[in-house]
């Protein structure tokens, strides 16, 4: 089933022989970084295996939020949202980006004491966020039948139009000189005296200082193919399913997107309303599942009750996906453009009765389209954002953890900082991909969703 129909971007048609930075990967971060490169007259050319947000940058809820992330993300958001209430205006072009206020709903006390704990991590950044109780709910939420303890609610916080920013911003990134190049996979990197010197495409060859891979889901494959094998960059990246669907047109809902019990929304631009679930995650067993078993079990065991666990056809389609691959060669990545899976029919049925139960408008609205994306995930779920020390000139911007639309220019802009030498826009230290290798012993926090 395809997935949602993306704004199309103009490819490119010629190969440049060099640029000063390449981007591997046409997401929301790839995007974002190639505009802050090239605002500030760096040449940059953007390899997309596939088309432009072809993967879960056009697949997510589309939220934009400051809320209920982990501590170590929180500065980052609040200049990516900074970023996003001007990106209409940066772009100059419709990303649907709105502030419309998240909710976080909670059905007892227990959960509003756990949201209340949240706060207190959040306060020494000034957040809007506050708690509020079931009645100030029911005003904020017009429709809404269940009646909920309370609420975590921050009004700043916003949405975007996931089918339409990252196209939009990678067309002002070419309208800024960058080469956007789709349908154009990254085989692999060439070094000279140590460093990056040059990425070989299935197009051709191009010569580069620095590479950025914002690579998604494929990015722990294509990091397993560098360099000699006692110097491969092991990145500990797993992918999770998200399911998602869309309604058609509701008038009179909420204009607020909340998420609560087994449900979360956002209303669209179009009048309909994204639908999808925080309550269950679906985990295909694959190889690396056992590879990567130890650095992901005190993630599995925080989030047990919402893993549901199954074995398919993934799991032989990623044991057949070569891992080793000539540069002369074509590449796993040329072989899969879109990575495009079929949604999980029992989250998403979970998710409709769950809203439906909230709010009773939703019980009869017709369901337009649903679709699968692959959301590339780190064991203590923030990513990394990071040089990589062992090959200089080489940067990853990966492993967002389903929280990385929200957060993707302000990742854009702290990863074109880092290549230029510019000042971070924040401390990128909690983002280095060495936390996992250096005794830092990364755990999730059990606050953060």
């Amino acid at each position: 089933m395809p997935g949602p129909r993306v704004d199309p971007v103009q490819s490119d048609e010629s190969l440049p022989a060099r640029a000063d930075v390449v981007v591997i990967g046409g997401g929301i971060i790839g995007t974002s970084t190639a505009l802050f490169l090239a605002q500030r007259g760096v040449s940059v050319a953007l390899c997309e295996k596939g088309h432009i947000a072809g993967e879960q940058s056009s697949r997510n809820w589309g939220w934009c939020r400051k809320m209920a992330r982990d501590p170590r993300e929180i500065p980052l958001i609040i200049e990516s949202l900074r970023l996003w209430e001007r990106m209409n205006q940066t772009v100059e072009a419709e990303t649907g980006f709105r502030t419309c206020g998240i909710m976080y709903l909670g059905e007892t006390p227990e959960t509003l004491a756990q949201m209340e704990a949240w706060l207190e991590h959040a306060r020494e950044y000034q957040l809007d966020t506050r708690l509020i109780d079931g009645a100030e709910v029911a005003r904020l939420l017009p429709g809404i039948a269940k009646p909920w303890a309370g609420a975590l609610y921050t009004p700043s916080d916003g949405k975007a139009e996931p089918q339409m920013a990252a196209p939009a911003i990678a067309a002002a990134a070419r309208r800024h000189g960058t080469a956007v190049l789709q349908n154009c996979a990254v085989r692999g990197i060439e070094t000279a005296a140590g460093r990056v010197a040059a990425v070989v495409t299935e197009m051709g060859r191009i010569a580069c200082g620095s590479v950025v891979l914002a690579g998604g889901a494929w990015s722990r494959l294509f990091c397993g193919n560098l360099g000699p094998e006692d110097r491969k960059i092991d990145l500990p990246q797993l992918k999770v399913l998200g399911s998602v669907m869309r309604t058609e047109r509701l008038d009179g809902g909420p204009e607020i997107s909340a998420s609560g019990g087994l449900f979360g929304y956002r209303k669209r631009m179009d009048g309909g309303y994204t639908v999808a679930t925080l309550g269950v995650r679906t985990i295909d067993i694959v190889p690396d599942s056992f590879r990567l078993l130890p650095e992901y079990l005190p993630s599995v065991w925080l989030h047990w009750k919402k893993l549901r666990f199954r074995v398919g056809r993934r799991f032989a389609e990623e044991w057949r996906m070569p891992r080793q691959w000539a540069l002369d060669q074509a590449s796993p990545f040329e072989a899969v453009r879109v990575l495009d899976p079929e949604a999980d029919p029992f989250v998403l049925e979970r998710a409709r009765a769950s809203m439906a139960e909230s709010f009773p408008a939703f019980k009869n609205v017709a369901v337009a389209q649903s679709w699968g994306g692959m959301i590339d995930v780190m064991p203590d779920a923030i990513p990394v954002i990071s040089a990589v020390d062992t090959l200089p000139g080489f940067f990853i911007a990966t492993g967002f953890s389903g929280h990385g639309f929200g957060i993707g220019p302000g990742a854009g802009r702290l990863i074109a900082d880092m290549v230029t030498g510019a000042p971070p826009l924040v401390d990128p230290t909690p983002f280095r991909l060495s936390r996992f290798t250096d005794g830092s012993n990364p755990r999730p926090h059990p606050l953060a969703s």
